[in-house]
């Protein structure tokens, strides 16, 4: 994930590997994610070295001309975190009105992900390969977005690596003002202590408000991934936020 490491890895306890070092002086010294060196298949470098150029987009420290990436203009949806890039195929192909801007960080998942835009002809996604917070400070234009997708982010689940979580408040309220009114910040999580907190960071930010009472419904637009319903079934919960800018 952009902002995440492997959620399996994270799900399972998987050893901590050495942190990605900053890449300039501004960057914050805690980052949410590090990068593992994960195993790549054949299949996803030769998607990396062939689909990148058609549907990958570099980092850049200036604003995103999002209809001259997409070729036309449409609701934008951003997701944080595309793991190996199920979900967001699968949404993109549902919703062909709008356009998909990935953001992830470990090559496995980009790779996995345009072998997916290439199989489904999906002409609505794009990705960009690097670290989300980055990406929400230089490419995203204020008030630009329609949507925000943060799905199972890393719970990071010792108490003394709580601060790695990447919804904090300041980061929350950059997402927020990137959205336009309307616009929606989707959270799904399977930590409950993260759920908590999350709640109460998004209930806290003054520009979004709660569109259920607490949590929310599974939207029926997020597919239930083999992950999930492998942990529903294990009697493990699914928490759902979702607020709108006002």
């Amino acid at each position: 994930m952009s902002a995440a490491p492997d959620k399996l890895a994270a799900a399972t306890g998987a050893p901590a590997v050495a942190e990605a070092g900053p890449t300039s002086a501004h960057h914050r010294p805690v980052r949410s994610f590090v990068l593992r060196q994960g195993r790549m298949s054949a299949a996803q470098q030769r998607a990396l070295d062939e689909l990148f150029p058609r549907f990958g987009l570099p980092f850049a420290a200036a604003p995103l001309d999002f209809d001259r990436a997409f070729g036309r203009r449409a609701p934008r949806v951003l997701e944080i975190g595309c793991g190996m890039g199920e979900t967001t195929a699968a949404i993109a192909a549902a919703r062909p009105n709008d356009d998909f801007l990935g953001v992830e960080v470990h090559a496995p998942g980009v790779g996995s992900l345009l072998k997916q835009v290439a199989a489904q002809e999906l002409n609505n996604v794009r990705v960009i390969r690097h670290d989300a917070v980055d990406v929400v400070a230089a490419m995203i234009p204020v008030a630009s977005l329609a949507g925000i997708h943060v799905f199972f982010p890393d719970p990071w689940p010792k108490k003394r690596h709580h601060k790695r979580r990447l919804l904090k408040s300041g980061f929350v309220h950059e997402l927020a003002r990137r959205l336009a009114p309307g616009g929606y910040l989707h959270v799904a999580t399977d930590w409950e202590d993260y759920a908590h907190e999350a709640l109460a960071t998004l209930q806290a930010e003054p520009l979004l408000a709660n569109t259920a009472a607490d949590f929310a419904p599974r939207p029926t637009y997020r597919p239930l991934t083999k992950f999930e319903a492998r942990g529903l079934k294990l009697g493990h919960g699914v928490w759902d936020l979702v607020f709108r800018k006002h």
